[in-house]
């Protein structure tokens, strides 16, 4: 079978409560479990939390919670592989047939029941690990700039410093959305980027970090005219 894994632990601190504070009428996680249900793609959806009343909001729109996460992948320093193998490895132990897993964010209104099927779909070569979200970066990044120690501008890649954007390969970047895999790479804990991944490639406006609150406004503000846009 095909399992969800949403982390969603209840510490978090620029934005606190974020992944149950409403969004647009309805709390942040969610829009991930609602996506994950319309896809069609999972057997299970779960939630890995520490949190009582995040697991409640989640049993509440139809994900399930049938552990609690420890403390110590819990903090400030717990990575999502940390997460990920915990709950991977209490799915080998309750003896779960699983296939391939999917993280997704608790923090992702803009996912999308397409945008999982396609990751499920590149999956199904079993030399690929992971199919991950991943947008372009707006400018090139080969022309990007620093502030150097005597506050002034310098390239990072001077010898782009002539080079036509339209002649600068396209860059991509994690959109921070979901991390399709295969059991075994997550049981391996396999990195998420390299040469066994693929991207699904989402359009720029579907994608918004939420880390601050400053993310969270601009969210809602993109949310809005998402709406907007379908009417």
């Amino acid at each position: 079978m095909n399992i969800a894994i949403i982390p969603a632990r209840g510490g978090s601190k620029r934005i606190p409560r974020k992944n149950i504070k409403l969004f647009h009428g309805k709390p942040m996680i969610a829009y991930s479990i609602e996506a994950a249900k319309k896809s069609g793609c999972f057997d299970r959806i779960l939630v890995s939390t520490d949190d009582e009343e995040i697991a409640k909001v989640a049993k509440k729109w139809g994900a399930e919670v049938p552990f609690m996460r420890p403390e110590h992948i819990a903090d400030d320093f717990s990575t999502t592989m940390d997460v990920m193998k915990h709950a991977v490895d209490w799915c080998v132990e309750a003896k779960w047939q699983v296939d391939k897993v999917c993280c997704i964010y608790a923090t992702a209104p803009f996912l999308s029941s397409a945008a999982l099927q396609e990751g499920l779909s590149k999956l199904t070569d079993p030399n690929v690990h992971y199919a991950f979200s991943a947008t372009t970066f707006a400018f090139p990044i080969q022309r990007a700039l620093l502030v150097n120690k005597s506050g002034h501008v310098e390239m990072i890649q001077p010898e782009h410093k002539n080079t036509r954007s339209q002649d600068l390969p396209e860059a991509i970047h994690d959109a921070g959305q979901f991390y399709w895999g295969q059991m075994s790479a997550y049981l391996q804990q396999k990195a998420f980027f390299g040469e066994s991944s693929k991207a699904v490639i989402l359009p720029r406006k579907n994608v918004q970090d939420i880390d601050t609150q400053e993310d969270w406004e601009l969210a809602e503000a993109l949310f809005s005219a998402m709406k907007l846009e379908s009417c």
